[in-house]
Order: structure tokens, then C-alpha cells, then sequence
């Protein structure tokens, strides 16, 4: 089975506690997630661990949706996602997101350590060329979160 890894980092004039609560930080998503339609919860209350959600972005012209899910929180330095891609417009695929928030002095490393499982068929073909727009859209949607959050 094909696995694609992939790693953005990012620096930023923030806390890690100001970082940390931005990135789970779902109703405010709309001000920085490029292509962002809408995000639905699936749960109610606090975002925590197994809380759901599907997020529907503009791609490429057309709507698409994932299903997302909190697999681990470790307040204030890790988060993981997972999207099941069998549920959404992908329909196939399991991807994980790490996000690991250091403190360096008075500044915040934001590295998100993605993972991709279960391509199959074509997509496995092109795993490669997928990890590249995969990290690209990542490196896009962290800076913008950045330029959001330090504003």
C-alpha cells in the first residue's frame, strides 16, 4: 500500500496558545481557508477529541467535501486530524494531518506533518505529483492562518 508523506513549517509572531486555539478554531476558518464554502459540525460543544466535521471548499471550479475528525489534542503542542476519503468527494483514502506547535522564544514553529494511505488505481499512479499539491495547498492554507491570526 502506497503511503505519502509530506511536511510544511511555518513561523509565527504569535503564541502557541494563540496558535494552538486558531487551528481548532472552526467558525473562524471562513476568515483565512482558501476556497472555504462551509464547515459543518457534526458534534456539539467544545472541539475535542472525536469531534466531526465536514468541510466544503471551491476546487478547481467545483464543491468539494471531506470529512474530518480529532483523533488527538495535546493542548498546547499537538493536534491530529483525520479525513476519511471514503466518505467525501474523494472516495477513497485515509489522510492524516499532525500539526506539532514548538515555542521558539517569543515565536511559534507550526509544522504539519501530512500522510496519505489507501490510494489506489490511478491516484497511486500519480501519488507523487498528488504529495506536491497536497503540501502546496497546506503551505497556503498554514500562511494564511499565520497572516490571520497575527493581524
Amino acid at each position: 500500500m502506497l503511503s505519502i508523506n509530506f511536511e510544511v513549517k511555518k513561523t509565527t509572531d504569535v503564541s502557541i496558545q494563540k496558535a494552538y486555539k486558531g487551528l481548532l478554531e472552526l467558525d473562524a476558518a471562513k476568515n483565512w481557508m482558501q476556497g472555504l464554502v462551509e464547515i459543518t459540525r457534526l458534534d456539539d460543544g467544545p472541539v475535542q477529541v472525536k469531534s466531526e466535521w465536514k468541510e466544503t471548499r471551491k476546487m478547481y471550479g467545483k464543491e468539494a467535501s471531506e470529512y474530518f475528525e480529532v483523533v488527538e489534542l495535546h493542548e498546547p503542542n499537538k493536534i491530529v486530524l483525520r479525513c476519511d476519503g471514503t466518505k467525501g468527494t474523494t472516495g477513497k483514502g485515509e489522510y492524516l494531518y499532525t500539526y506539532l506547535l514548538t515555542s521558539i522564544e517569543d515565536k511559534t514553529e507550526i509544522t504539519l506533518k501530512g500522510e496519505i494511505h489507501g490510494l489506489t488505481g490511478i491516484t497511486k499512479l500519480f501519488g507523487k505529483m498528488m504529495a506536491g499539491m497536497f503540501k502546496k495547498a497546506c503551505a497556503k492554507d498554514l500562511d494564511a492562518l499565520v497572516d490571520y491570526l497575527e493581524k
